[in-house]
């Protein structure tokens, strides 16, 4: 807990191929492990939470992606001490040859949302997912510029589409 304080950012990825198939993995330890869920870590000193998704998805897949936008986000406070935050991705994989990189999983495969919509070796929040997403993401946007004197050498925000 020392390395990120008591309030944690993490970042997940939902990376869905043409054909509607979705990246998941089993990881090897923690609260998840052998469930099926979504690729998934925390952002690093440096990175924002988009280079951070992708990053993470990488490590534990070697399946490079290009961000589609932000579908959600996930917070809870555990034992009344840590907040636990997490922005969920939507991401397009540029390849579909996995390669798992990471002694933190068992599996990773590209698989149908239906195989996992009532499963209970699914993640709740996998589970949810499949069950409902249909709205579009809030896709990334880099053309934004707040000023200079803020000294930001990154800006990324994720809104809806301007209508106007």
């Amino acid at each position: 807990m020392s390395k990120r304080g008591k309030v944690w950012l993490g970042v997940s990825g939902l990376v869905i191929t043409e054909d509607g198939k979705w990246l998941v993995v089993k990881k090897s330890y923690g609260g998840l492990k052998g469930v099926w869920s979504l690729p998934a870590g925390f952002v690093d000193e440096g990175e924002t939470v988009d280079q951070a998704v992708q990053r993470e998805v990488l490590e534990e897949t070697g399946i490079h992606t290009e961000v589609k936008g932000v579908i959600g986000v996930r917070s809870g406070v555990i034992r009344n001490e840590i907040s636990d935050n997490m922005i969920i991705f939507s991401l397009a994989p540029l390849h579909e040859r996995i390669v798992i990189k990471s002694d933190e999983l068992e599996d990773a495969q590209f698989l149908q949302p239906s195989q996992f919509a009532n499963d209970e070796t699914a993640s709740v929040l996998l589970r949810y997912l499949a069950q409902s997403i249909s709205a579009p993401p809030f896709p990334l946007r880099k053309d934004m510029n707040p000023g200079t004197h803020f000294g930001y050498t990154a800006y990324h925000v994720f809104l809806p589409e301007n209508r106007n």
